[in-house]
């Protein structure tokens, strides 16, 4: 048996099979380390045969959804690989997610079967779970551990008569794997919307196997490293990285989160050679006392898309340590990349084998070179990106209108190939790393009784990323103070998409037909009169 991905034949690029290839080609080899669990290439394959079995028992076939709110830990890993030798698919839910969010979620994907930390249990409080499919729930932890705040939650909730809760359990005995085919739904992952509700991304197996194998030549992945990474599970880049390990015999580490302080001696312990980071989190790193752990490493390179270039040369300066640039979203896969000898820096990156790039007008017509327009992918490689939106056929065939996903983004293309990034054309934010639909943080904004109308919207930070904004316009007699406002958006918004700043202002800027240009307020910025949040929040 080969070691050769891409000679993988196209019906064997799904998860069962690939747990199964590497449990032969890398037996005993270390596979995984998180949270006290160490797994082996062997022990992969057979925690996901034995969680299948446990899934089974609980009524779930193939074809159904399993959701998992829980941290970087063993269970979260085990319900994905169980879920996918089963042939259900695995639907990671945001552990920011307030209950509102999860009732969404949970609602959308059809999900029966939920997997939840104990440290979130209290966020059902405030969601309806008769409005969803849901039949049990598996609790990991005990009640009282803490959850993503590290703070302990007060769990103040009780299960419907229509919902069984129990204790996460123990594999059954294992299952063999269910004939999934290439292009059968492994995951559902949400990903925010612009002008509605969160988009459930169907990602089939074979994609999952791509992203794999791109990542890894991109990275140089070597069957002696030690990938290191602190992002969450619920997110394909640390999703992806385990495919990475296990299509190249290389080990992972997942850390808990992310920290400042901790990141180099963390990277230091656990002898990683390749690392992952996002756009925000290099400032941050560089803004933390110079000291020599940031040389005393192993590290070789890391993977940082939307990281400043300025940064990315300052980052390397200090800690000898590369990061490449690239694209790729939840729909589509790592098309676009930079490598270690790329001619120059501050560009996305050149097109990878396997896909297909056009920079486009409007009408899907491709522009010349140095004039931007929007990024349309598609890939060679059947089932390489995502199959469509989950219950939104309206919203797949837009997307994926002439044959061809369209990013959103506004790219230019160079003379060398090298795209640059301009901005993005759908009404999207992205903050420490999360997307976050302006829509839903709208819809919240109104929901309180003080607000009459508003608008939110992105404004540059200190970290190169957007930090949310809101402008509004007060109910007739009423007084909003900014302050309170933000506070009633903690209980109903994830933390990172809470508005850092609020404007009242007497009316919105507006078309002839009433359509908020969103524009102008972006041009106005943040002025004297705008509440900053960071200093109450700090």
């Amino acid at each position: 048996m080969t070691n050769d991905a891409r000679a993988v034949p196209p019906g064997q690029r799904t998860l069962p099979a690939l747990l199964q290839r590497q449990a032969a080609l890398f037996g005993s080899r270390a596979l995984l380390r998180m949270a006290g669990r160490a797994w082996t290439h062997r022990d992969a394959a057979q925690e996901g045969a034995a969680r299948a079995a446990a899934l089974a028992a609980a009524g779930v076939v193939r074809g159904d959804r399993v959701a998992v709110m829980c941290g970087n830990r063993a269970e979260f890993l085990e319900s994905f690989l169980g879920a996918g030798w089963l042939g259900a698919a695995v639907v990671p839910i945001n552990t920011a997610s307030m209950g509102p969010q999860v009732e969404y979620f949970l609602a959308n994907s059809e999900a029966r079967l939920l997997v939840i930390e104990a440290g979130y249990l209290s966020r059902l409080a405030t969601a309806d779970l008769s409005r969803t499919t849901l039949r049990e729930i598996w609790v990991v932890g005990e009640t009282g551990e803490t959850g993503k705040t590290g703070e302990k939650e007060s769990i103040e909730w009780k299960a419907p008569a229509s919902v069984r809760v129990s204790a996460y359990p123990g594999g059954g005995e294992p299952l063999p794997p269910a004939a999934v085919q290439p292009g059968d739904p492994l995951a559902i992952l949400y990903t925010s919307g612009t002008t509605g509700p969160a988009k459930g991304v169907v990602c089939p197996h074979a994609q999952y196997f791509w992203w794999g194998v791109n990542s890894a030549e991109v990275l140089g992945v070597r069957a002696d490293d030690v990938l290191c990474s602190t992002l969450p599970l619920f997110h394909i880049n640390a999703l992806n990285t385990f495919a990475q390990a296990a299509l190249t015999g290389a080990e992972v580490v997942f850390e808990p989160r992310f920290s400042a302080s901790g990141f180099w001696p963390a990277m230091r312990a656990n002898g990683a050679t390749v690392v992952y980071l996002l756009g925000a989190m290099v400032p941050i790193l560089l803004a933390q006392p110079e000291g020599t752990g940031e040389r005393d490493h192993r590290v070789r390179i890391g993977l940082g898309p939307g990281v400043p270039s300025a940064a990315g040369t300052a980052f390397r300066a200090r800690t000898g340590v590369p990061l490449l640039e690239g694209y790729g979203s939840t729909e589509t896969n790592f098309a676009i990349s930079t490598a270690p000898d790329s001619p120059r820096g501050g560009v996305m990156g050149w097109l990878r084998p396997g896909f297909q790039a056009r920079v486009a007008d409007e009408d899907d017509v491709a522009l010349p070179h140095g004039e931007a327009g929007e990024l349309l992918l598609r890939a060679d490689e059947p089932h390489a990106f995502a199959s469509g939106y989950f219950n939104m056929p309206e919203k797949t065939v837009e997307a994926w209108r002439n044959l061809w996903f369209h990013t959103g983004d506004r790219v230019v293309q160079d003379a060398d190939g090298a795209f640059r990034f301009v901005d993005r054309i759908k009404d999207a934010i992205r903050r420490r790393g999360e997307n976050i639909s302006s829509f839903e943080v709208e819809q919240v904004l109104l929901s309180h009784p003080g607000v009459a109308s508003c608008a939110v919207y992105p404004v540059r930070s200190e970290l190169a990323e957007d930090e949310v904004m809101a402008a509004l316009v007060a109910r007739e007699g009423a007084a909003v103070d900014p302050a309170e406002l933000a506070r009633f958006c903690e209980g109903r918004l994830p933390y990172f998409a809470v508005p850092r700043y609020i404007d009242v202002l007497d009316d919105l800027p507006r078309t002839e037909n009433g359509k908020v240009q969103k524009f102008k307020l972006r041009e106005r910025g943040v002025g004297p009169s705008t509440w900053d949040g960071r200093p109450a929040r700090a």
